[in-house]
């Protein structure tokens, strides 16, 4: 197959999964973003530029995430691969569970789509499969790459693992509120405090409220609160984020669905509107000022990754999914 275009344009959502109990399952795309502009070049070079979240931090050069996953992508489709000039503009932290490495992956493969001339070969369902084997599992990807929010897991069929989402419209009283905190936390080591066991018990009410969940997300809102309790993962990280679990159950204690974000530390907060004005004085309260957390109301995203070919030196551009 051969390129379409030259000059490429991804905007792809920051998400959070888990949502309490629909552990790497469940996820929430959130109108917060990271846009990537790709310009294919005519000799070898890779060139990675990074502006706000990553900056100086990342490679800049093909072993960045973003050109990895795009150099797979047209591997997949059998596209000629080419030079590279990333300019990659960050507003999804880094290391804090708002799904900024599913992201990059997504942003990756989404500007291959653009970029190549029959963007069909690389339809959501491929998309969501070369995601799901970069991220080893779909919860993250399946909501940057639909919007809205999804339920994602994965199947084997004659030996070979396919990742599988639906999407959920989200109702459209529910609010999102996201408390990042000033320090990291990688995937890995949440992964690794969890037990392989859990009491049967615990696991019979994640499987009960992950179900109420579906229905709070989309038909009533009013059950958030007792729909994100959870006792299959975020006890057993409390050591390893211990500011963030004292603030999700100092928020529950308050009648607030707090959940972890992802694999954390950041707080999830959802909410109906109508009770913005209460979760605000909780939090007020609750953090007194303290520069240690960043609140964000980011809205949710209901679209999820969109690019666009950009034509010719005047930047109209052409919109694709």
């Amino acid at each position: 197959m051969q390129l379409g275009a030259d000059h490429v344009r991804v905007r792809v959502p920051a998400t959070s999964a888990n949502l309490g109990p629909g552990f790497d399952a469940l996820g929430l795309a959130l109108a917060r973003y990271d846009v990537l502009e790709v310009r294919a070049l005519g000799n070898g070079d890779v060139v990675v530029d990074v502006e706000g979240e990553g900056a100086g931090e990342v490679p800049g050069d093909e072993r960045h995430l973003v050109v990895r996953a795009l150099r797979a992508a047209l591997e997949l489709v059998g596209a000629p691969q080419t030079g590279l000039h990333l300019t990659c503009t960050n507003a999804i932290p880094h290391g804090r569970g708002l799904g900024s490495s599913a992201a990059a992956v997504v942003a990756g493969i989404a500007a291959a789509r653009a970029l190549v001339a029959d963007p069909a070969a690389l339809d959501d369902a491929a998309v969501l499969q070369l995601a799901t084997e970069f991220e080893g599992h779909p919860d993250n990807a399946a909501p940057a790459i639909y919007g809205g929010a999804t339920i994602a897991w994965t199947s084997t069929v004659e030996g070979r693992e396919g990742a599988h989402a639906v999407r959920l419209d989200v109702h459209p009283d529910i609010e999102a509120t996201v408390l990042v905190p000033s320090t990291r936390l990688a995937t890995s080591r949440a992964r690794g405090v969890l037990p392989e066991t859990v009491p049967h018990a615990d696991a019979a009410l994640n499987a009960g409220r992950a179900a109420l969940l579906v229905d709070a997300l989309t038909r009533s809102p009013q059950h958030l609160f007792e729909a994100t309790e959870d006792r299959l993962h975020q006890e057993y990280r409390a050591g390893v984020m211990t500011a963030s679990w004292e603030l999700v159950r100092a928020l529950r204690l308050d009648g607030l669905a707090a959940t972890i974000s992802g694999a954390g530390p950041t707080v999830l907060l959802l909410g109906r509107a109508q009770d913005r004005e209460h979760a605000d004085a909780v939090l007020r309260e609750l953090l007194h000022g303290s520069d240690l957390w960043r609140a964000y109301r980011p809205g949710i995203d209901l679209e999820g990754v969109r690019s666009e070919r950009v034509v010719g030196s005047t930047g109209l551009s052409a919109s694709m999914r």
